[in-house]
């Protein structure tokens, strides 16, 4: 069987569980929701698709993202929760001869932003917060990384795997984006009533950095809205909101808005 699921950190911990559980050797195919939602991947009935949108083909199916749940049956697990790793764990607990518990209450945390201002302003001290921060979405050129982490995953320690060197590299150039990335978000953000409007569309690259770290510099909003283009074409924006996690006031469930613009995600972030 192969797992097929997304690159960010429950995709990266999706995969471990999976292949430790299942015993699972095959490559693991790592793609985006909107190439699932548009038929771009060949899923078959050997595939596993873990945080990511149903597909009819597939065998098993784990996922938690209130915008893709459906009523066609289906061998697997959906349900509204704090990520889908969490889902995976609880699924196949007694199959594992490793203690995940900790690595999938991370995958909760972090995946339902579930932070505290220090955590996000200071990342550094956080070693699961940190190594989340690490997986971006740079293109096929971090497969090996994704695959790096989910062997890592498997048979490391978090102190283990934050010492092993490639980790280490990514976590100093994360730090170093960072930085950076402050800046470009108090220069390309403008409020607009009560929302963060983030607009990176002037910039040959959308840059990269703590996507919590907005809610910091604008305490005064409660939702997110970055703006992008996805290709160095600039043939197709995307649009991303997120409600903020420390003025938990926004009532729009931004995954159930966000499907109308052939997206989607959960009640308090999409795309």
């Amino acid at each position: 069987m192969r797992v097929v699921t997304r690159p960010d950190f429950d995709g990266v911990v999706c995969a471990a569980l999976l292949c430790d559980a299942l015993g699972i050797d095959a490559p693991i195919r790592w793609v985006e929701p909107s190439a699932v939602q548009k038929g771009l991947v060949d899923i078959t009935s050997d595939d596993i698709l873990a945080n990511l949108p149903y597909h009819r083909s597939c065998g098993l199916w784990f996922d938690h993202h209130y915008t893709n749940q459906h009523a066609h049956p289906f061998e697997g697990v959906f349900q509204i929760a704090p990520s889908a790793a969490g889902l995976i764990y609880q699924h196949y607990h007694e199959h594992f001869e490793r203690d995940y518990s900790e690595l999938a209450q991370a995958a909760d945390k972090i995946d339902a932003a579930d932070l505290t201002e220090d955590e996000v302003l200071h990342p550094e001290k956080y070693d699961y917060v940190l190594l989340s921060m690490t997986i971006t979405d740079s293109g096929e050129s971090d497969e090996a990384y994704w695959n790096h982490l989910v062997d890592l995953l498997r048979s490391s320690s978090i102190e283990q795997v934050m010492a092993d060197r490639l980790v280490q590299q990514r976590c100093r150039l994360i730090r170093d984006l960072n930085a950076v990335y402050a800046d470009y978000l108090k220069e390309f953000t403008r409020v607009v009533t009560h929302v963060a409007v983030t607009d990176f569309r002037s910039l040959p690259k959308a840059p990269v950095g703590n996507r919590f770290l907005v809610y910091s510099l604008f305490p005064e909003t409660m939702v997110h809205m970055r703006i992008f283009y996805v290709t160095p074409s600039k043939d197709t924006i995307a649009v991303s909101v997120g409600h903020s996690i420390f003025n938990q006031s926004c009532r729009v469930n931004a995954g159930l808005m966000l499907a109308s613009f052939e997206g989607g995600g959960h009640r308090g972030a999409g795309s």
